[in-house]
């Protein structure tokens, strides 16, 4: 395998074709700090480059797939003007080069997953406009099953087989033959790039506005004080 040049925050390892992407911060059920938001802008060029590389798979460290933003480090957000709009600058490079990445990415969702964790910008694509503004709306927890069930998940199984299924899923699919599959991907994702392209910049400027909210600022100030964590950001 190629050499990743990614923060400890952010694990590739080869399984033969498949290259295994891990979010590695489990005691803090890896929600994003500045370092691993960094790493995942930068993680999808690095995998297109990866020659040897058929296929993508996504988990987390430990109990969580991913909770979201780290409380700490949205609070610097909201007090750093040139920190927001680098951390924006890589959301987008996150969304593009997921979307356009030229192999599959098989997510293996091992816990909760928030926030950027996921992210209702592609729900109307996988379940009715409906169901994607009830629940990115309301924030309600979507249970597996009901997940499958709406389409915004493949399958669900337990706990204990998601990784090793996902992995079975991802060599199955770098056994096909490697052009086929990746232009397959590449039609298929154009209509998702699209919807993308048509609705990421304002979803960037919204969250941008958010930053500095007044409701931003007091769900922060209660998380931290439930935590009794502060803000400084980790290197």
């Amino acid at each position: 395998m190629r050499p990743y040049d990614l923060p400890p925050e952010l694990i590739v390892t080869a399984d033969g074709p498949v290259r295994v992407v891990t979010l590695n911060r489990p005691e803090q059920l890896n929600a994003t700090n500045h370092v691993l938001h960094a790493g995942l802008a930068a993680l999808f060029p690095q995998l297109d480059a990866d020659d040897d590389a058929r296929v993508a798979v996504l988990t987390g460290a430990g109990r969580a797939f991913s909770a979201g933003g780290d409380f700490g480090y949205i609070d610097e957000l909201s007090h750093d003007d040139a920190l927001r709009h680098t951390t924006l600058l890589h959301g987008r490079q996150i969304v593009t080069g997921m979307v356009g990445c030229r192999m599959p990415i098989v997510a293996a969702v091992n816990g909760p997953a928030v926030g950027l964790g996921c992210s209702p910008v592609v729900w109307p694509l996988l379940t009715s406009l409906q169901l994607a503004k009830e629940y990115a709306l309301t924030g309600d927890r979507i249970p597996a099953e009901r997940a499958a069930a709406i389409g915004l998940v493949n399958h669900v199984c337990p706990d204990d087989e998601v990784l090793e299924q996902a992995m079975a899923c991802a060599h199955r699919l770098a056994g096909l033959p490697k052009g086929a599959v990746e232009d397959t991907k590449r039609v298929l994702n154009m209509q998702m790039e699209r919807a993308v392209l048509a609705v990421l910049d304002y979803a960037l400027a919204a969250e941008d506005r958010s930053f500095t909210s007044s409701e931003l600022r007091a769900n922060v100030d209660r998380m931290l004080k439930r935590s009794g964590s502060g803000s400084e950001r980790e290197e």
